[in-house]
């Protein structure tokens, strides 16, 4: 007698089993049910049939119930819930949903791929009209039908994952402004932060809206638009919002049935993926899977897994005993023109098995080229890769333009064979000058992991930078002079790579020194220089582009050195700096304009700092007024560009990205000439306000004058001196070593802002309790909430550190974010700024 098989659910894992049993068997007799209408769907197209990419419905149908039952020969019910297992007697309870009837129906084996279900916590405002998530093709149909009907202009996507992300790009390429909320610090949870930096300065670029570490407090809706509050207390206004904030397994018919299940509610499974019970098999997102790499029990929603695990379980029920050996957790995603993948483990997940970097594991970053430099169209992408000490590749992450899925690709392989880092090196890769280089960037990332390996270098990564001795760390950049002008690391010193040797006698012995350049080569070399002529030196892993990525997004530009006067041997000191414009060409026709003469410099094919090097050689041949249109296949160019002209007095009148290249149309000097006319007078929009009082009253006024300016998109600074560093001083009790008078300071001050009294009527500290009653009673921020909204916002507050020392306070003693400075810094802030308080 022939086995009968039941399959709960379709897609990926339980379509796979069908069909495999069916290959295999042609007698057994297959039963499958799925709640829904569509069994068999490509889910992971749904937000490209929104946006448009997809233009047929139907392309996203793999295959119909009626062509399911017609090539296999099996039994397929849709809009049929099984409801129960009775797994003593072998049968399952079926609910008719289309007829409303329940009815009971038999097992030999019984395949589970419940799947998941997106998550909808219990915001206030949830259930509002225009909330939706995507999941299925109902979702995607109440989505389009929605955007189609009602022409939304914005759209907010709450969770930055790969579905939010995806939904952002195919919302935005319809003409929608899109904000994006994500509760973490990043997009992207696979990945680490460093590299999702790279991701979030895309998304900007692209005009998103993208709000970070700050969570959904409510939706509002009204008339068509809701509102969302955040966590923060700021609030974003769109006419749909899509939530992208997770999933949950359905394991409810599993747990209900007896079978072992894990907190999360997922069906724990044996390594052929057998449940608890000998005759049920579980697959897909419902199931506990091993991590490849760790080896421990985890949940991966992918449908890669999912469907080889669908084939192990028809060979497992047919008698073969095959096992599941886990899941390294491969995924590539689209983003804008970004490609975003990972395989095996991450630094946040090893962090969080209580791994520690440079004991447990090792990194490597590379910033390479898709193909070769000097080919059209090579474009840049950054690897990091993650190793044991032993060389046992961990796991990898690329984010870049071309090239990045056959590359994680490679590594994924030999991740799964147990590879270790030597072996990346040894790969014979298919080489062409439009497909990669002579050495592929997987070899690349392979050489520099083996020289950490070897002992041939020692690295410093990003995050250990802000931990240096400084008094004894020397930061040399080794770029050519022209490079300075796209900024520079502060504190550092210049000696172009080609000077070193003969520069040596000017290094201290005494000293040690950290070495970058653009993306980490030049600086490898001149660590082997210094350590080979007895100095102790290491690299900066990915140069100067990663430190760029991690530390001058969302600041200010002269957090790389882009507005200041450069390391000690560079100086543009009286350029004027012009603010950037952005002018389309059919504004400012160069050609026609009357005054100055039209030029084309081609940097195509060159990767940093190429383009900036030919920029600058051209610009010394050409007339003030005259322009120059520059093309160029290195993505950095565009942010490169921008801060080459600031500091170098031209002025940037557009960028714009054309097919596979980014063009940027300069003019030499800071005027705009011909059709308008006259000079492009410095935009001072900056707010700065000196707080010197330390009242409650006027704290809270300063607060939230600054934050109000803030979320405008005023960069403001905040300078508080005398009296007011009692605003910024920890709540929490911090141990220092201070002399008589400062310890006397100390006792007479208010220990925080927590402390502070009134201007007025202040009644021996009753005032400030009643003002702090009515703020909380009028659900108005209280002091403390909107210094965090100030941090969070990105306002730079800056301590005096003259009144620090008058006044006896420690740096200790102040809010983690608030920086030391001095007149200096309050007045440059004051010449960007056109307003300024004195609070």
């Amino acid at each position: 007698m022939s086995k009968k098989v039941v399959i709960v659910g379709g897609v990926a894992g339980g379509a796979t089993a069908l069909a495999r049993l069916r290959r295999l068997d042609e007698d057994v007799q297959i039963v499958l049910f799925e709640r829904g209408e569509y069994v068999s769907f490509a889910n992971c197209g749904l937000p490209y049939y929104i946006g448009g990419t997809i233009e047929n419905r139907d392309s996203l149908l793999v295959q119909t119930p009626e062509s399911i039952m017609e090539r296999f020969n099996v039994d397929v019910r849709i809009r049929s819930e099984v409801t129960k297992i009775f797994k003593e007697d072998k049968k399952v309870l079926v609910k008719d949903l289309k007829n409303d009837k329940t009815y009971e129906e038999y097992y030999d084996y019984l395949i589970l791929s419940t799947g998941s279900t997106p998550l909808r916590p219990p915001i206030p405002g949830i259930n509002s009209p225009n909330i939706f998530s995507l999941w299925n093709i109902p979702d995607t149909d109440t989505i389009k039908s929605y955007v189609d009907e009602k022409s939304p202009k914005s759209a907010i996507v709450v969770g930055g994952g790969f579905i939010g992300l995806e939904m952002a790009e195919n919302l935005h390429d319809l003409g929608l402004k899109v904000s994006i909320v994500e509760m973490l610090d990043q997009v992207m949870a696979p990945i680490d932060y460093e590299m999702a930096q790279i991701v979030h300065e895309h998304l900007r670029s692209k005009g998103v809206d993208l709000r970070l570490k700050d969570g959904v407090s409510k939706f509002e809706y009204n008339s068509g638009v809701t509102t969302i509050t955040l966590q923060s207390g700021a609030e974003i206004k769109g006419d749909m919002i899509i939530l992208s904030i997770g999933i949950r397994p359905n394991g409810e018919l599993a747990k209900d049935a007896g079978l072992e299940v894990n907190q999360r509610s997922g069906i724990i499974v044996d390594k052929y993926l057998k449940t608890s019970d000998d005759y049920i098999y579980a697959i897909g997102d419902v199931i506990e899977v091993k991590d490849y790499v760790n080896n421990v029990q985890t949940m991966v929603p992918l449908a890669g897994p999912a469907n080889k695990q669908g084939r192990i379980v028809a060979n497992n029920i047919l008698g073969s005993k095959e096992e599941y050996k886990g899941t390294q957790g491969t995924s590539i995603a689209k983003v804008f023109d970004l490609t975003v993948a990972n395989t095996g483990t991450n630094e946040k997940t090893l962090n969080r098995l209580g791994k520690e970097y440079k004991k447990d594991y090792f990194i490597a970053i590379i910033h390479s080229n898709s193909n070769a430099g000097y080919y059209p169209g090579a474009l840049p992408m950054t690897i990091k890769l993650i190793f044991d000490f032993n060389g046992k590749i961990l796991g990898s992450q690329i984010v870049g333009y071309e090239g990045v899925d056959k590359r994680i690709d490679v590594i994924a392989t030999v991740i799964r064979f147990g590879g270790k880092v030597s072996d990346l090196t040894e790969l014979e890769l298919a080489y062409a000058p439009p497909y990669s280089s002579a050495k592929d960037p997987v070899n690349m990332v392979g050489f520099a992991a083996e020289n950490q390996l070897l002992g041939k270098v020692d690295i410093v990564l990003w995050k250990e930078l802000e931990e240096l001795d400084k008094e004894n760390i020397i930061i040399l950049d080794v770029r050519e002079k022209e490079e300075i002008n796209m900024g520079y690391i502060k504190n550092s010193i210049n000696i172009p790579l080609g000077q070193l040797r003969n520069r040596l006698g000017e290094l201290d012995k005494n000293k040690s020194y950290i070495l970058y350049c653009a993306v980490g080569l030049r600086g490898y070399i001149g660590t082997r220089i210094l350590t080979q002529n007895g100095f102790i030196a290491k690299n900066l892993a990915g140069g100067f582009n990663t430190y760029k990525t991690m530390f001058c997004q969302n600041s200010r530009d002269d957090a790389c050195g882009i507005s200041s006067s450069g390391p000690e041997v560079f100086s543009d000191s009286g350029v004027q700096k012009v603010e950037k414009k952005t002018k389309r060409l059919e504004e400012i026709d160069v050609k026609v304009a009357g005054t100055g003469e039209f030029f084309k410099l081609n940097a195509c094919g060159l990767s940093c700092p190429g383009p900036i090097m030919q920029v600058s050689e051209k610009i010394k041949t050409i007339d003030e007024g005259d322009k120059l249109e520059v093309m160029s296949t290195d993505p950095g160019f565009i942010n490169d560009i921008a801060a080459w002209c600031k500091n170098t007095g031209n002025m940037l009148i557009r960028t714009e990205k054309g097919d596979k290249k980014f063009v940027a149309l300069i003019e030499k000097g800071s005027k705009i000439k011909g059709q308008v006319g006259k000079s492009v007078p410095q935009v001072k929009d900056d707010k700065n306000i000196i707080v010197f009082s330390g009242d409650l009253d006027k704290a809270i006024a300063s607060f939230i004058i600054a934050n109000g300016a803030r979320a405008m998109g005023k960069e403001v600074t905040m300078f508080f001196t005398f009296w007011g560093l009692n605003i910024i001083k920890k709540d929490s009790y911090i141990k220092t070593n201070k002399d008589f008078m400062a310890k006397v300071f100390g006792m007479m001050m208010p220990k925080s802002s927590r402390k502070l009294g009134l201007s007025k009527m202040n009644m021996a500290g009753m005032g400030p309790k009643m003002i702090r009653m009515v703020m909380k009673d009028k659900n108005i921020s209280s002091l403390e909430e909107l210094i965090e909204q100030g941090i969070k916002s990105g306002i730079k507050m800056v301590a005096c550190q003259m009144s620090m020392d008058v006044m006896g306070v420690s740096k200790e003693e102040l809010l983690d974010g608030v920086e030391i400075g001095g007149v200096a810094t309050m007045l440059n802030a004051a010449d960007d700024s056109n307003m300024s308080l004195f609070i």
